[in-house]
């Protein structure tokens, strides 16, 4: 039986923008909880907008305003990071085996002839390829996600 693989491009980018996310998360987190706080509001403006302040401005409320923004920055860099890390985990712990004749799915040997439709309007454009089972459960198969993908694909009946 062969195995899907995951691909080792696929991983290590998404990995990449993983913890690009989580330190950028950090990174603003930094800003907001300690480097902004500490600096006086005057300096603050000076460093953000490259100018000083004119005259009568309510620098304290643009601290706190750009304070807010870190904490909000720093939320969506973790959240966006979470969520790539679990597709990513996901994708990792996917686990489909082929041979000529059948396949495993969800721990279960099944022949080829229980695919009720093949789905192949994405094949040609992106490498993904959607399996209707007799059981009624759907298999998506992206080329971008696993190695070998196509060895199967050319075992699936015309449709």
């Amino acid at each position: 039986m062969k195995r899907l693989k995951l691909n080792p491009e696929f991983f290590y980018r998404h990995l990449a923008v993983c913890i690009l996310m989580l330190g950028m998360g950090g990174w603003f987190g930094y800003d907001g909880f300690v480097v902004y706080p500490k600096t006086p509001a005057a300096e603050l403006y000076e460093n953000i907008e490259k100018s000083k302040p004119p005259e009568g401005f309510q620098l304290e409320a643009f601290k706190r305003q750009k304070i807010q923004s870190q904490y909000g920055f720093m939320a969506l860099c973790l959240l966006a990071s979470v969520l790539i890390g679990l597709n990513l985990a996901s994708v990792a712990s996917f686990r489909f085996e082929f041979e000529d004749s059948g396949f495993v799915w969800r721990g279960k040997k099944l022949p080829i002839s229980d695919i009720k439709s093949v789905d192949r309007s994405q094949w040609k454009k992106k490498g993904i390829v959607k399996l209707l089972l007799a059981d009624g459960s759907r298999v998506t198969l992206d080329c971008w996600h696993h190695l070998g993908v196509k060895d199967f694909e050319k075992l699936l009946p015309a449709q």
